[in-house]
């Protein structure tokens, strides 16, 4: 809402009556159970965005940018590749997972697309690829679909997921650091909020 006083305009704060913070990742069922309804429904391009967005663990901007080219080697999706991150001007490179490849090369095939295509074109003609709102809309969609709390989770759930579950089994935070990019271990930290879950987990398993 805008509140006009002489030639000031004053704007209610974006976050106003939202909540806001960390979003949560995605849990194993959760992942699968997307995955599933995606496959039945025969969406090709949300199976891939959704399989490549857990994989490469990229921000959104990152993401909706990548081209063909940054996936593929020829008329072969890759086991990894390296991508430049938009926000700290550094590479960093993930895998990309069988399941991921064959979502990816189905897309590929049916979206009839080239190597210097974007992997995620839009439908707008003034846009090469898919803006990260519109990114943020299908990721809504896929949440609702679970009947989750549409409030805690976004896209950068997709971002955290895969990383939490790493280091939940490996506690490398140090592997993590660098599958995310960060130039700093403290921004892992932060991230992934591991001091607060470690912290909970003890307490939960120490009697009194």
């Amino acid at each position: 809402m805008e509140t006009i006083s002489g030639n000031a305009v004053r704007r209610s704060p974006w976050n106003k009556g939202k909540l806001v913070g960390q979003k949560a990742p995605f849990k194993l069922k959760e992942i699968w159970a997307i995955r599933v309804r995606l496959q039945l429904a025969v969406r090709h391009r949300e199976l891939a965005l959704f399989n490549l967005a857990i994989d490469s663990k990229l921000r959104a901007c990152d993401l909706v940018k990548l081209r063909v080219r940054d996936v593929c080697h020829g008329q072969t999706v890759a086991a990894r590749t390296m991508v430049m991150q938009q926000k700290t001007q550094r590479p960093v490179q993930f895998e990309i997972t069988e399941p991921t490849r064959e979502a990816v090369g189905a897309w590929i095939a049916d979206a009839g697309l080239t190597s210097e295509n974007s992997l995620f074109p839009s439908r707008l003609h003034e846009s090469m690829h898919i803006s990260t709102r519109q990114y943020a809309r299908i990721v809504d969609s896929w949440v609702r679909r679970l009947g989750l709390d549409k409030s805690r989770y976004g896209t950068h759930t997709l971002r955290r997921t895969k990383a939490t579950l790493i280091y939940r089994r490996t506690k490398n935070l140090r592997a993590v650091q660098l599958l995310l990019g960060h130039t700093k271990l403290e921004s892992t930290v932060r991230y992934l909020g591991i001091e607060v879950n470690d912290a909970l987990e003890m307490a939960e398993q120490t009697e009194v």
